[in-house]
């Protein structure tokens, strides 16, 4: 099957064209210092902070996770993407101490509130979870995208999926290895125009294709358009009986994201995420000034609200299609012989409609828009991982490292995270339930990290101590879990005897293990903290609420405007009215 015509392959080579282009303008700029190679020389405006943070996040795990999920499960993912108020927690709440302390990283800024040893521990996982989720989602969905789109390529035994991932991640691996933060920020502001078209475009058609809003309503049905799901699957009886069967702890294990999990426990994930994980923070340290990082945060909450639109409709209009039989190609490739959804193959909802629904030309820009994804995330991590690296960890073994060496070490980390990503291709081309899986994971590793920085922001009395011991007693739960699920994950054939202990836990919904994990890491920090000394205050001055100085609150006072507050505004109002519409 031929699903690209000549003038789509001429679109995207223009595309391509001008990413690189881009790329070779700022890779031609100097570069040869760590600000300029690591935060783009810390003057980049509004617009790049915002683009380059929606881009780093809207990466692959959305083109096919999240589509993939409104197929299975509608709109319930759309909590994820509502958290745009999140952004409105970094720009107004923790970007005036993030940018007061001048750090490359957050680890960086840990070890400023608490010690060196946060930092270490905090870069460490940091660097792993990279590896195993972000660089491992990128590489898997870019062969999903190739394998749809592309079928008929083909190179020296390699199918679409090995040659679409290879060339993704060396293109990708290129300009951020020359060009640093600014090449990846300049290029992801250009991705964002063309990613945010051409999905505005699958959307537009599909629902052409479909018969209308409407027609997706009355396919879809109420259920799937409800924000807020039950605590009991339906069909179970609700009991609070301590017997230990599927049947009667089925409210305790429901998988189909209950509001219980979604109110309390995925905004602790969504803070973790937008206010202190390096991968997209990093954009905000970048920034001109602090009244352009809020600003960038404020217009990326903005244009965060876009993906329930652009990617989650679009997975509900391939399930409609397919269910419908509208489309019997889409049919064929998501339902099984009964006419059922196979969740596997949910993965590809947002390239068949691609594939099927948009007119040649139109495809191009797509295809060129998912591109711009895939590239953008991995981008991103490569950037965010040498930053941790060399920050992190090669400047503490050579405090007197020149800014060249520095930069250079920084290439050589990129790289690395590249041959990293080409050697774990076979591990992961057969992985399912990518989104579920990234949520579980983030799930895991969040609390802890949300409790230290939070906790250790807003009570100045919180010490070092009681910072490792929650981070520790955090990520040894997470792993815990990780080591219990695994198996289960792996081994087709593999289950845990019912009623035993690590059924119980493997069963556990991931987002209830992780409240969990923040209810218990929240305990252990103050609990350590106020049983050992407190911190020195002066050592902290301007690193938490309670040890600002009036110099330091007027100028985080002198650093926004009206338009700041009422653009902050509009973005609150339309996630509340997001919340109304998708609440049955």
């Amino acid at each position: 099957m031929t699903v690209l015509a000549t003038i789509d392959w001429i679109i995207i080579v223009a595309y391509f064209t001008l990413i690189l282009g881009i790329a070779w303008w700022v890779i031609s700029q100097k570069s040869d210092t760590s600000d300029d190679y690591f935060l783009a020389g810390r003057n980049l405006g509004w617009f790049v902070v915002g683009a380059s943070i929606f881009a780093s996040n809207i990466g692959s795990e959305h083109l096919v996770g999240l589509a993939g999920s409104g197929a299975t499960d509608g709109v319930a993912m759309a909590h994820y993407e509502l958290h745009a108020w999140c952004l409105l927690v970094l720009g107004w709440v923790l970007a005036p101490f993030y940018m007061r302390s001048k750090v490359f990283t957050m680890p960086e800024f840990l070890e400023r509130r608490f010690s060196p040893a946060a930092r270490v521990v905090l870069s460490l996982i940091s660097l792993v979870a990279y590896v195993l989720t972000k660089v491992a989602v990128g590489i898997f969905a870019g062969g999903i995208v190739f394998g749809v789109l592309m079928p008929e390529i083909s190179f020296m035994g390699l199918d679409s999926f090995w040659i679409g991932s290879i060339l993704v991640i060396i293109l990708t691996g290129v300009y951020t290895i020359l060009g640093g933060l600014k090449a990846v920020a300049y290029t992801e502001s250009i991705q964002t125009v063309i990613l945010i078209l051409g999905s505005v475009l699958v959307t537009y058609y599909g629902l052409d294709a479909l018969g209308g809003w409407g027609e997706l309503r009355r396919i879809a049905g109420t259920e799937m358009f409800n924000l807020w799901k039950p605590m009991v699957p339906e069909g179970i009886e609700s009991t609070w009986e301590p017997v230990i069967s599927e049947t009667r702890m089925a409210w305790y294990f429901n998988s189909n994201y209950p509001w219980l999990g979604m109110l309390f426990c995925a905004p602790i994930i969504g803070l973790w995420y937008w206010c202190t994980d390096q991968y997209i923070v990093q954009r905000t340290l970048g920034a001109e000034s602090l009244t352009e990082a809020r600003r960038g945060t404020i217009a990326a909450s903005l244009l965060k609200l876009l993906p329930v639109f652009i990617f989650i409709i679009p997975g509900m209009i391939s399930f409609a299609l397919a269910s419908s039989g509208k489309m019997q190609v889409i049919s064929d490739a998501l339902l099984d012989s009964n006419g059922e959804l196979v969740t596997e193959n949910a993965q590809q909802a947002f390239p068949l409609l691609v594939a099927t629904v948009l007119p040649v030309g139109m495809r191009g820009i797509v295809v060129a828009g998912l591109l711009a994804a895939l590239m953008s995330s991995l981008a991103g991590v490569f950037n965010a991982s040498s930053t941790l690296f060399t920050m992190d960890f090669y400047s503490k073994f050579r405090p007197n490292a020149s800014e060249a060496s520095l930069v250079r070490i920084g290439r050589f980390a990129t790289a690395a995270m590249v041959v990293i990503g080409l050697a774990w291709i076979p591990v992961i081309q057969g992985s399912r339930g990518l989104y579920d899986y990234l949520q579980s994971v983030q799930g895991y590793l969040a609390p802890p990290i949300f409790v230290v920085f939070f906790f250790g922001v807003f009570n100045k009395r919180l010490n070092a101590q009681g910072c490792l011991w929650a981070l520790g007693v955090g990520f040894a739960m997470g792993l815990f879990r990780l080591a219990i699920d695994t198996p289960v994950a792996l081994g087709e054939n593999f289950a845990y005897t019912e009623g035993s202990f690590f059924w119980f836990v493997n069963n556990i919904f991931f987002q209830y293990y992780s409240l969990l994990i923040f209810l218990v890491c929240a305990a252990v920090m103050v609990g350590v903290s106020y049983a050992t000394p407190a911190p020195a205050y002066e050592k902290i001055a301007g690193l938490t609420y309670g040890t600002l100085s009036d110099a330091d609150r007027a100028e985080t006072k002198a650093s926004y405007s009206k338009g700041d507050v009422i653009w902050s505004g509009v973005v609150v109002v339309l996630i509340l009215i997001a919340y109304v519409y998708f609440s049955g």
